[in-house]
């Protein structure tokens, strides 16, 4: 089984994946952090997220190679979040294609995981050529996500619509 929770920024969709999550998984599941410290005020959203999910899960920070983290987990997975990982991915120096590979071998594996997406595709488009290229690989890889995972979920104002 794979699902997706997608929607803005601080619309909820991290808590209901969670929910989801621990609905699903008759062991505890892993929460596979993507995040890489960069400022504080990064750590502080990371340390709420924590708060958030306390001792339900078994926390793995992995920024970079989710498909080798995943592969020896037993139980389901929580990846939070994909728009976190394609950031680090682009910040040091992969490519679409590269990103686009590793989602494909997630989608290829057994596991039961859960996805979490932002939804950056209902902005502007920016002026900054970075940002550019960021929205568009998300969007891409949300619209594969969307195909392939079983269940899909939009999330807005902390209330979780099934869409798929």
């Amino acid at each position: 089984m794979k699902a997706l929770f997608i929607g803005g920024i601080k619309s909820g969709k991290s808590l209901h994946a969670e929910k989801f999550a621990l609905k699903y998984s008759k062991l505890p599941p892993v929460y596979l952090a993507t995040t890489e410290f960069i400022d504080e005020e990064m750590k502080e959203r990371i340390q709420k997220h924590k708060l958030q999910r306390s001792e339900q899960f078994l926390t793995v920070e992995e920024p970079m190679n989710l498909v080798e983290a995943i592969r020896p987990m037993k139980t389901v997975i929580l990846v939070e979040c994909v728009s976190m990982w394609i950031n680090n991915m682009l910040h040091h120096g992969f490519e679409y294609e590269d990103i686009l590979q590793q989602i494909q071998k997630l989608l290829e594996l057994p596991h039961d995981i859960v996805f979490v997406q932002n939804d950056v595709g209902a902005g502007i488009i920016s002026d900054n050529a970075l940002a550019r290229k960021y929205i568009d690989i998300s969007g891409k890889i949300s619209q594969i996500l969307g195909k392939n995972c079983d269940k899909v979920f939009h999330v807005i104002a902390g209330i979780s619509t099934k869409i798929k």
